[in-house]
């Protein structure tokens, strides 16, 4: 008879051959460019392996990040999180609600809820963290207001999610289901026929819309302003996902809502340090109200670590960057113009999603399922403030045989970054130093 190891590690090999189709044999292994002995935060380690014999290093210009303002390597930001961490070391290292809350932490949300004009504003460790904990209290809502143990079905709140939301949402809206908390409804991407239909047939009271500000697949827009005119209609809670918006809509960088002023009509934005912010965490705007349930109902927000203090020193410098340094939006928007005419694809976001193009000296993602669905798989190229003219200019030729994902919804036009109009200095860091092995 088969040990219980030998039979666990067959059903391993079986599942990852279902799901696998040698995907992970074409991932090149992307680091760093070497740094000097003296720059090497490693170099003083004994059981590091010896570097002769290493394969030649080819340089790739990266089109895979989500450093959208290249933030990540900001003086201000390198300073802020090298000081706490010689102050501090990673601590404090316990759960928010012991004594992982820090001035800092406070800090850190005090300028994210005035940011997004909000009165209270919660960090969470990453953004995955932040929408399942706004979910989780979500259904605490249900839960703390029903008449018995568990929500009766007219007690439960219906949750509208758009058909292509990140998976944070997905999973946060599962945990909600499994303990008898909402009625889900999927709604066909931003089809607000759908949306209204469904809102209309539903005798429930409490009612909730959420969706990504932008899609991180298609690299498309939520109808921003025929949400909010169904929140009218039909007054709903409405929560969007700013994961690709925050700091990068918006002349201070306030996200979608700012771009059309209507931050008073959202209810609640999560998003994430973790892409345009350069740093890793998450967050959740919102009334005083909404703050005080997620932090103690919020299960990922209360089970969970806070960040250690230098990655919200980091967070910090670089939410303060991304306020003041106003050309960076304007860089990156710049460059999504700028591909948009070279290649004549409708590109309306930094998130261009391509098939069939050729990979010659640039690094990027290639996206297949459980991301999108199995006959949707392409490659993603997501523009930055860290990639110049030249650098987009170099891509264009290799793009010549992609086209436009045919299955992406046609957009609208956007034009909120037009008003920033001041041109981007030189910035010798933002030529990068990522290799690809």
């Amino acid at each position: 008879m088969a040990s219980v190891e030998a039979m666990w590690e067959e059903w391993v090999v079986r599942a990852f051959a279902r799901v696998n189709n040698n995907f992970l044999s074409y991932l090149p292994k992307v680091c760093l460019a070497k740094p000097s002995a003296e720059e090497d935060p490693l170099a003083d380690d004994p059981t590091a392996p010896a570097k002769d014999g290493e394969p030649a290093r080819n340089r790739m210009l990266l089109f895979s990040a989500n450093d959208y303002l290249n933030l990540s390597t900001h003086p201000a930001v390198r300073k802020a999180s090298a000081k706490a961490a010689l102050a501090f070391g990673m601590g404090p290292r316990s759960s928010a609600m012991a004594s992982g809350q820090t001035e800092y932490h406070r800090r850190l949300e005090n300028v994210l809820a005035e940011m997004h004009k909000k009165e209270a504003c919660v960090v969470t460790p990453t953004g995955f963290a932040a929408n399942t904990a706004f979910l989780s209290a979500l259904g605490g809502v249900a839960t703390h207001n029903a008449a018995s143990r568990r929500p009766a079905a007219h007690e439960k709140i219906a949750v509208f999610s758009d058909a292509l939301n990140h998976a944070s949402i997905i999973d946060g809206l599962r945990m909600m289901e499994r303990h008898h908390q909402t009625v889900v409804s999927v709604y066909r991407h931003s089809d607000m026929q759908h949306l209204d239909e469904l809102l209309s047939n539903c005798p429930l009271e409490r009612k909730v819309v959420i969706t990504d500000s932008l899609f991180s697949m298609e690299g498309d827009f939520a109808p921003m302003l025929d949400l909010v005119q169904l929140r009218k209609k039909h007054r709903f809670l409405f929560v969007i996902d700013e994961a690709h918006t925050a700091f990068v809509c918006g002349r201070n960088g306030g996200g979608i809502g700012e771009v059309y002023g209507i931050e008073d009509q959202i209810d609640v934005i999560v998003g994430t340090l973790s892409k345009a912010g350069g740093c890793l965490g998450g967050f959740v705007a919102c009334s005083q109200k909404w703050s005080d349930l997620v932090r103690v109902t919020g299960r990922p927000y209360i089970f969970t670590t806070a960040s250690p203090l230098p990655v919200i020193a980091g967070a910090y410098a670089a939410v303060t960057v991304a306020k003041k340094e106003v050309w960076r939006r304007q860089a990156l928007w710049n460059r999504v113009q700028e591909f948009a005419t070279l290649t004549k694809h409708p590109a309306t976001s930094p998130i261009l999603s391509l098939v069939h193009m050729l990979e010659r000296g640039f690094h990027i993602i290639a996206i297949r399922p459980p991301a999108v669905a199995p006959d949707a798989c392409r490659l993603r190229v997501t523009l930055t403030t860290g990639h110049s003219s030249e650098d987009v200019r170099r891509l264009v030729p290799h793009s010549r045989n992609a086209s436009p994902d045919s299955t992406a919804p046609q957009i609208k036009s956007w034009r909120g970054c037009e008003e920033l109009s001041r041109r981007a200095p030189e910035d010798s860091a933002l030529q990068g130093g990522w290799t690809a092995r």
